[in-house]
């Protein structure tokens, strides 16, 4: 897999997902077919990239999708403006990635992109599991 073009240009790491077609499993296909009212032989996304910046799960046009290919960047940190609104985190929605995809672009911006595939898998985990302690942020019970 080709985590570069599996990465979404608002920094989402389409690779590691658990709805993206290559980690699905069938708990997590029946989940999101239900979830998506269709059939679950029609779950699998294949990333932003690949869904062409439709939404997997609302099946329209993303906005941050139409700014970066109106701007020719491939990464939202590579745009003169970023961050800007579209990037905006929010504390309604937490379950929702977003609030991951501005730490995602700076890691990416300061590491570069092979860097930062490096450690998404563990930032991934430290954003879903990890428990937020006031200056240290999340921290997962084994660190």
């Amino acid at each position: 897999m080709d985590k570069k073009y599996q990465t979404a240009p608002c920094g989402l790491d389409c690779f590691n997902c658990p709805a993206h077609k290559e980690n699905l499993t069938e708990d997590k296909r029946k989940e999101t077919a239900a979830y998506l009212k269709i059939p679950p032989e029609d779950v699998g996304c294949k990333g932003c990239r690949g869904e062409k910046g439709k939404c997997y799960f609302m099946k329209e046009n993303c906005a941050t999708w139409d700014c970066v290919q109106k701007k020719g960047v491939s990464y939202c940190y590579e745009c003169d403006e970023f961050p800007c609104g579209l990037l905006a985190p929010t504390a309604k929605g937490v379950n929702y990635p977003h609030n991951m995809k501005v730490y995602n672009l700076c890691r990416m911006k300061l590491l570069g992109m092979d860097g930062w595939i490096e450690e998404a898998g563990h930032i991934r985990d430290r954003y879903y599991n990890g428990e937020f302690v006031v200056g240290k942020g999340p921290v997962l019970e084994a660190e």
